[in-house]
């Protein structure tokens, strides 16, 4: 009790007050803002004034570690590293600093413990760090949000084109965490129902927004337009959008094809829905092929593509001409 009461007189001596005691208390430690089932939010103030460069100029740098799955900051101050836990809260380490003691001393000792540099964006984290004063003390303020749950639920989603999970979610995930990886995953889709399931889940993301807001205003004025002087077309592109669906499912070899090689298909489809009328085109041609194709085209064919299926079908046929 003695030394409590002499510390307390110590400090109101030199000028400190006891709000001042309070607010030492309260910084230099991170706290739970949010703790929901996708986002955990944690804010940490950290003193500013004191201290040293670490690297570079740099008075902070974010370290994560695997194994724990732990985001955390370090700062310098005067003789020592300060290493603050973000995902667990109330854990630091603290590092010797002094001549024989420098950076390079400091990662290997960190790097024991299973602790890298890192940017959080590629541990999916996001974080923010900004210049406040904290009831008078000039602080560093940290906002660390941890994305880690949703984004393994996005990327589940993505790399299986599925969009079923994802469509009841409504807390945001920042782009920058998953746009790389919806990139890569769209990059590799051929199936009409991969497209559409990254679709529902590029809008849930708002990963493919308009260029720019006014483009659905100036597109009702022309849609408007068209409407009084030209109806036709309205017809024409009403008839294309029909038509894709009728293509892409229904009409059978010689109907498809006039219409791939026709100018039309071309002028109103885009390239993925081109791409995917091809190749039910080809699929179509193999099996027209097979069904009805002469000998000399059947031989042509498996001469091109040594495929299994026109052998047999060409030794079939031959066999039908020697029982005539």
């Amino acid at each position: 009790m003695k030394k409590i009461f002499i510390i307390l007189l110590l400090f109101v001596l030199s000028g400190c007050s006891l709000d001042g005691l309070v607010v030492f208390g309260e910084i230099n430690k991170v706290h739970v803002v949010q703790n929901s089932s996708y986002v955990k939010h944690y804010r940490a103030y950290f003193q500013r004034t004191h201290l040293k460069p670490i690297h570079h100029g740099k008075k902070y740098l974010y370290f994560y570690n695997k194994r724990s799955k732990d985001l955390a900051i370090l700062l310098h101050p005067k003789n020592k590293y300060i290493l603050y836990s973000f995902s667990h809260p109330g854990v630091t380490i603290k590092i010797r600093s002094d001549r024989k003691h420098g950076y390079y001393h400091m990662l290997k000792l960190l790097r024991r413990k299973g602790y890298r540099i890192t940017s959080p964006h590629s541990v999916g984290y996001t974080a923010q760090l900004s210049l406040r004063r904290y009831k008078k003390v000039k602080t560093y303020r940290v906002d660390v949000r941890n994305y880690r749950q949703l984004l393994s639920v996005y990327k589940k989603a993505i790399r299986t084109y599925n969009a079923k999970e994802i469509r009841n979610i409504k807390t945001r995930l920042p782009k920058v965490l998953i746009a790389p990886y919806y990139k890569k995953y769209k990059a590799q889709a051929t199936t009409w129902e991969q497209f559409r399931a990254l679709k529902i889940i590029a809008d849930k993301l708002h990963l493919e927004e308009p260029a720019t807001k006014k483009e659905p205003v100036m597109q009702e004025e022309a849609e408007e337009e068209e409407d009084v002087e030209t109806p036709v077309d309205i017809t024409k592109e009403e008839h294309a959008a029909k038509s894709y669906e009728y293509y892409l499912q229904k009409a059978p070899y010689a109907e498809l094809n006039s219409y791939l090689s026709s100018p039309e298909s071309k002028n109103t489809l885009s390239y993925v829905q081109y791409n995917m009328l091809q190749k039910r085109n080809n699929h179509l041609k193999e099996k027209e092929l097979l069904k009805n194709g002469s000998l000399e085209e059947l031989i042509t064919a498996y001469k091109k593509n040594k495929n299994p299926k026109y052998k047999s079908k060409i030794m079939q046929r031959i066999k039908e001409i020697q029982e005539d």
